[in-house]
C-alpha cells in the first residue's frame, strides 16, 4: 500500500508508539490519584504537556482533550456573542457554528476566492462590536491554502472578540501567530496516537466548560490516557527536531508531484499560500469513485475522511467557486515524512494512467 491520506491521518511515528507503551503495558495509575503510582503518571502527562506547549505560544496554557473536535467545540460553545468564520472551515467549526445559532447566538461566514483564502475587505465589513468569537483555520484540510490567522486576529480584536485558531493541519508545520486566544491540535495529524488533542487557551481567557464531572484539566472534565498524552507529547516533540529535515522533505515531494503530473491537471487552490504537504487536483470528466476503485492499493482521498459517505461534494471547493462536478472530480494526494519519491511518483504514474484510460473508454 502507497500511503497518501496525510491530511486524514498520519502514521504513527515509532518513537511515539515507544513512549506510549509503557504506560500500555506496564502502568495502570489514575493520572489524577494521590499515591505514588498516579503521581509518576501525572509526571508523564506534564511532560508531554511541556512538549506540546513547546510548538505554542508561551502565553497560554495546554489542555488536553479526546481530540480537536472536543476542543473546537469547547471553544465556540464556551465563549458568548456572534460567531464568524470561514466558508471554507473544518465541519467541527461550521456545525458548531450552525448548532449554537440554533440557541439564538448568530453566525457569519466570510467568503474565499479562487485562491481559497479569505476576503478580508469582507471580513472588515463583517467582524465588528457585538461579535464574540472569530474563528479561522491555519492550514485547510482540503485544499491545504494557509490563511491570513494574524490579519484576522488583530480584526478580531479591534472589534473586542477572542480569536480561534483551528492549527490541526499546520501545528509543527506553519508558524501559529502570537495573536491567537484559542487554539485547536491533534495528535494523530503529526504522527502521534488518535484519541487526544488540545486546546491551548491564552492566559486570562476563560471558557464555558463543555464537560462536567471532575474538572481535571482546569476546565475541562475527563480522566487522561498517561499512553495517549505520551505519544502525543514524543510526537510534537519530533516535529520540533526534525523541522529542518521534514519542510524541505515535503517541499521536493511537492516539486516532483507537479511536474510529473503534467497538463491536463488542476490544482485547487493557491499554490503560494499554501502546505505543499497538499496536492489537491482535478481533471475533466474524472470519475473519482472509478479511480479509487481501480488503485485500491493507494490511498489517496476524494476530500476530507470526515465528510465522506454524506453523498455531497466537498463545500470547501464549492467555495472556491468550482461547479459539483469539478468538485467532484478532484482528488487530495497527502504526504510527508515517510513519504519517499519512489513511492510518490510511481502512484502519480498510476493515477495519471488510470485516468487516461477513464478518458479512452469514455
Amino acid at each position: 500500500m502507497i500511503y497518501l491520506d496525510y491530511q486524514a491521518t498520519t502514521p504513527l511515528a515509532p518513537e511515539a508508539l515507544e513512549a506510549m507503551l509503557p504506560w500500555l503495558r506496564d502502568s495502570h495509575a489514575n493520572p489524577h490519584s494521590s499515591h505514588a503510582s498516579g503521581r509518576a503518571a501525572k509526571a508523564a502527562v506534564e511532560v508531554a504537556r511541556d512538549q506540546v506547549a513547546a510548538l505554542l505560544p508561551p502565553s497560554g496554557r495546554v489542555v488536553f482533550t479526546s481530540g480537536a473536535t472536543e476542543a473546537l467545540n469547547w471553544a465556540i460553545k464556551g465563549t458568548a456573542g456572534e460567531v464568524v468564520t470561514i466558508a471554507t472551515e473544518h465541519a467541527a467549526v461550521l456545525d458548531t457554528v450552525e448548532a449554537i445559532a440554533r440557541t439564538g447566538r448568530g453566525g457569519t461566514l466570510l467568503s474565499v476566492g479562487a485562491s481559497g483564502v479569505v476576503d478580508l475587505t469582507a471580513a472588515d465589513a463583517v467582524i465588528r462590536p457585538g461579535v464574540g468569537l472569530v474563528a479561522a483555520m491555519l492550514v485547510n484540510n482540503e485544499i491545504g491554502v494557509i490563511q491570513p490567522v494574524a490579519d484576522v486576529a488583530r480584526r478580531a480584536h479591534n472589534a473586542g472578540a477572542l480569536f480561534l485558531c483551528d492549527a490541526v493541519q499546520g501545528f509543527g508545520r506553519v508558524p501559529i501567530p502570537e495573536q491567537c486566544d484559542l487554539i485547536a491540535i491533534s495528535a494523530h495529524k503529526i504522527h502521534g496516537p488518535k484519541g487526544i488533542g488540545a486546546l491551548w487557551i491564552r492566559n486570562g481567557v476563560e471558557l464555558v466548560p463543555l464537560l462536567h464531572g471532575g474538572n481535571q484539566e482546569g476546565g475541562r472534565s475527563g480522566t487522561l490516557s498517561p499512553a495517549l498524552c505520551a505519544g502525543f507529547g514524543r510526537a510534537a516533540a519530533l516535529m520540533a527536531e526534525r523541522q529542518a529535515v521534514d519542510a524541505p522533505h515535503v517541499e521536493q515531494l511537492w516539486a516532483v508531484a507537479v511536474e510529473r503530473l503534467g497538463a491536463g491537471w488542476t490544482i485547487n487552490g493557491s499554490t503560494t499560500h499554501r502546505y505543499h504537504g497538499n496536492l489537491n487536483i482535478r481533471r475533466e470528466g474524472l470519475d473519482v469513485a472509478r479511480l479509487m476503485s481501480d488503485l485500491r492499493d493507494i490511498a489517496f482521498s476524494a476530500g476530507s475522511a470526515c465528510a465522506s459517505g454524506s453523498g455531497r461534494s466537498s463545500h470547501v471547493l464549492r467555495a472556491l467557486g468550482l461547479t459539483d462536478a469539478q468538485a467532484r472530480s478532484s482528488i487530495r494526494i497527502g504526504f510527508g515524512r515517510y513519504t519517499t519519491e519512489e513511492e510518490l511518483l510511481t502512484a502519480i504514474d498510476r493515477i495519471k494512467a488510470a485516468a487516461e484510460a477513464q478518458r479512452a473508454f469514455a
